[in-house]
């Protein structure tokens, strides 16, 4: 049986004046609240972030990164090297990673295997500030696979961490984390945190960022498709669904400097684009 095109036309045609409709609706959106859009995603000096940076950096501390073969992780990588906040960097993880430029050679790394991990405790010897941005993906590595590397790994390495020394922790989540969910991904997310935060770490810094904007080497049909859909409302509302991994390591850095006494902190997706923007003068 054939079906006549013309059957589509009206369905095509409603879709279109939808989306014409959302872009519509953002650009107005955009116009009226140019403003305070612009004032989280400018790149701008907090007041007092340089005298941070100045007295962080005089504490000569050592730092870890796990991940840092993910897109978020690469991007930590750079900018902890851009602001030069410790005297040591180490990078934990399976494999070594091979350098062009001189400032990256400087790093330390540290082979380790995730599924035992008791053989390398003493790698995370003495670290004052750890970040963790392991993750993978249920479509690459399976249901037991992600859960393993998005809950076991994280929750095992910052035991060691915490053990071995390790005052402060930053961690890479999502938004829409509930350790109540039905769903695998935001119920495991959830687990972590609550993990993590029962470790009780001086400080725990918990990053919820929303999609993840990057040129991804691996390829994630869904998340690309996603990203597509979503980016009317991406420029119109650059804080509201979306962030790109950089911005996300920024505002990890600024919140290493900031001076505070909260024992756990919360960093939603829009709180993310203002910490990142202010860091990116540091």
């Amino acid at each position: 049986m054939s079906i006549c095109p013309q059957v589509f036309l009206p369905f095509v045609s409603m879709l279109a004046k939808v989306s014409v409709a959302v872009v519509a609706f953002s650009v107005l959106c955009a116009f009226l609240f140019r403003d305070s859009l612009f004032v989280d995603v400018q790149c701008r000096m907090a007041e007092g972030v340089e005298n941070s940076v100045k007295s962080f950096r005089e504490k000569n501390m050592s730092a870890f990164v796990l991940g840092y073969t993910g897109e978020v992780g690469k991007e930590v990588v750079n900018s902890l090297i851009r602001h030069q906040l410790f005297s040591r960097v180490v990078l934990i993880g399976r494999r070594k990673v091979e350098f062009s430029d001189e400032l990256h050679k400087n790093l330390e790394q540290k082979v380790i295997d995730y599924d035992k991990l008791e053989d390398h405790a003493d790698v995370f010897e003495g670290f004052d500030v750890g970040y963790s941005c392991l993750g993978t993906t249920r479509s690459s590595a399976g249901a037991d696979g992600f859960y393993k590397v998005d809950h076991d790994y994280v929750v095992n390495t910052a035991k060691l961490a915490k053990e071995r020394g390790c005052k402060q922790l930053h961690l890479v989540s999502s938004v829409g984390a509930n350790k109540n969910s039905m769903l695998l991904y935001p119920k495991t997310k959830g687990q972590v945190e609550q993990e993590l935060t029962d470790m009780g770490f001086e400080r725990l810094f918990i990053y919820r960022p929303g999609l993840l904007l990057c040129d991804r080497q691996e390829r994630r049909i869904a998340e690309k498709a996603i990203t597509i859909l979503i980016k009317p409302i991406t420029w119109g509302f650059p804080t509201a669904m979306s962030v790109p991994t950089a911005t996300v390591a920024e505002a990890m850095v600024n919140k290493t400097v900031a001076p505070g006494d909260k024992a756990v902190e919360i960093v939603d997706n829009k709180a993310i684009h203002r910490l990142g923007a202010e860091a990116c003068k540091m």
